[in-house]
């Protein structure tokens, strides 16, 4: 479609590029290396298919790198079709394609990004219901100092639902309505089309252990992987969790992980 309207783009897949940039090496090669490596990094849209495919060589990382850094930073319009799963991807690639507001990630095949997801599992039919316009913040048999939080409650939620930035945490008693509010923020999200992923920290846990089972359908790194790198996560019943050392160790590396990352993190 870009060339019949007459824009520029550029397609290539990611072992061909490799083994292009590889034969710039070559005495006989018809175009030089930074010629062509810039042209590929400043081309006006680049597609860039089989991404996962190529050989997993230090400098193949480098390169690969190299060019999604730049145009990243750039801002420069590219398309990636990925053979492997997001969470499987090379750290700094995956953390520019999950981190920024700048990338979108479609599954064509909803297996393919594991548990990058933009419904809820079934597990969680009462937190469907539990949205913003159901969320009764206006609770007449409250003080008025109460009232007037819970509704600042809401007004974040509802701003960090609109553009998750940073961090967002709910305390308080029981029935208080933070896991409605964080269950709203994913359902605003799951709305607008936008991956996220809402886990209650108990059962996270024990479905991490349960991995480990033969009879496992998903393995620990595809589960554990998808936690940490989803765009959005919600923590919810932080703090119920048993205090074992490896429960400790766990939930460290995933928070440690996404604060270092950046990306977006409701608790409650």
């Amino acid at each position: 479609q870009c060339i019949a309207n007459n824009h520029p783009v550029f397609y290539i897949t990611a072992p061909d590029l490799l083994d292009h940039l590889r034969s710039t090496f070559s005495p006989n090669s018809e175009m030089p290396y930074d010629e062509f490596f810039e042209q590929v990094r400043n081309t006006p849209l680049l597609i860039l298919d089989d991404l996962g495919a190529q050989s997993s060589t230090p400098w193949a990382k480098e390169k690969l790198d190299q060019l999604l850094t730049h145009r990243f930073s750039n801002q420069l319009p590219t398309v990636i079709v990925s053979i492997v799963p997001v969470e499987e991807l090379e750290e700094r690639i995956r953390t520019r394609l999950i981190a920024s507001n700048l990338c979108q990630i479609y599954a064509i095949d909803e297996e393919t990004l594991g548990l990058f997801t933009s419904s809820w599992a079934p597990e969680f039919e009462l937190q469907k219901g539990m949205t913003f316009d159901s969320f009764d913040w206006k609770r007449v048999n409250l003080p008025l100092e109460q009232r007037q939080n819970l509704e600042e409650a809401f007004r974040l939620a509802l701003d960090f639902a609109k553009s998750p930035d940073g961090w967002l945490v709910f305390q308080g008693v029981n029935g208080c309505g933070k896991t409605h509010l964080a269950a709203a923020i994913i359902n605003y999200r799951y709305q607008n089309k936008k991956p996220a992923l809402f886990i209650v920290v108990p059962d996270f846990l024990d479905h991490l252990r349960s991995t480990f089972s033969p009879e496992s359908k998903i393995s620990y790194d595809q589960l554990f992987e998808s936690v940490k790198g989803t765009p959005l996560l919600v923590l919810d019943d932080f703090g119920e969790q048993t205090t074992t050392p490896w429960a400790q160790e766990k939930l460290y590396q995933v928070i440690n992980y996404r604060y270092n990352a950046r990306l977006s993190t409701v608790i409650t």
